[in-house]
């Protein structure tokens, strides 16, 4: 258990390097890649001890080692991916784009990478793993263990309480677009409505004079009055109304920009540590919200 945890730490270290440097060489920018605060990234961890503890008997034997490691690393980083979306409601990378990808948990592409880079691991990377390992005092070493994990558990649970409040400042964000565009609509319905509605008397007066051959001015005049004065109540009444839906929705919208701009310890690193994230409830708040902060 001694060496597996510092197998563990030393992989989760050494993959946490390899994402920033992939991220560095595909986008030009420094970004601290993983799905903790801190400089390691646990899947791989995992996925290379897995491999060490199930696959080094075979280690001689390239082809079935290969394959081995094309089909561990796959299935740990599918269910991985499918557990955070489970867990969290947000699907923290996305292969769908790629070729032969499986629910955009997995694609052929990288995981033919997986199977090669755990090649190098077991012939060439891990050799000096033990050695490194091997020349730290036991003793030393379970202290530095003991702090290490201790120090990753802290991470994963501030990491945590922060997926845990993007998804309410999401909720809220949706909750205050689902308010705007039912205001919005119920306006544009009363809008059409008293414009139709307008339209009606007028066809009503018109309807009145052709039937009753009103050919005395006067009493022309007095039914153009009356429904004049009828159509500028109401005008004014739907006014006042059209205003008071309109405030409402500045305020909404004034509420929408004010929890935009809010942020907390760990939301700006997650964003930039998954481009891709997609949300499960609220896309469109997420997008607002990636492109609000994203900019800064």
């Amino acid at each position: 258990m001694y060496l597996y945890l510092w197998y563990f730490i030393i992989y989760a270290f050494i993959g946490w390097c390899t994402e920033v440097v992939y991220a560095a060489v595909s986008t030009g920018k420094l970004v601290n890649r993983g799905f903790l605060n801190g400089p390691v990234c646990p899947i791989y961890g995992f996925g290379v001890l897995a491999v060490i503890s199930v696959l080094t008997p075979v280690k001689n034997n390239l082809l079935l080692l290969y394959a081995g490691s094309v089909v561990m690393t796959s299935a740990i980083e599918f269910f991985s991916g499918w557990i955070l979306e489970k867990t969290f409601n947000h699907k923290w990378w996305d292969y769908s784009e790629f070729h032969f990808n499986i629910k955009g948990y997995i694609c052929l592409k990288f995981s033919l990478a997986w199977g090669t880079a755990c090649l190098l691991v077991i012939s060439a990377i891990h050799p000096l793993v033990q050695n490194f390992v091997s020349y730290i005092n036991i003793e030393i070493g379970k202290i530095m263990l003991s702090i290490f994990l201790t120090i990753m558990t802290v991470d994963v649970v501030a990491t945590v309480q922060s997926v845990m409040k993007l998804n309410r400042q999401l909720s809220k964000i949706n909750e205050m677009a689902a308010k705007i565009r039912s205001i919005s609509d119920d306006m544009a319905e009363k809008i059409s409505e008293e414009s139709i509605s307008i339209v009606e008397k007028g066809e009503e007066l018109r309807a009145a004079i052709e039937e009753q051959k009103l050919t005395v001015s006067g009493i022309i005049e007095e039914r153009l009055s009356e429904v004049e004065g009828t159509i500028e109540d109401r005008k004014e009444i739907f006014s006042q109304k059209i205003e008071e839906k309109k405030s409402i929705i500045r305020q909404l919208k004034s509420n929408r920009d004010e929890m935009l701009n809010l942020s907390f310890f760990g939301e700006r690193r997650l964003l930039n540590a998954f481009p891709g994230l997609k949300s499960k409830h609220y896309k469109e708040a997420l997008d607002d919200l990636k492109e609000k902060i994203l900019r800064k």
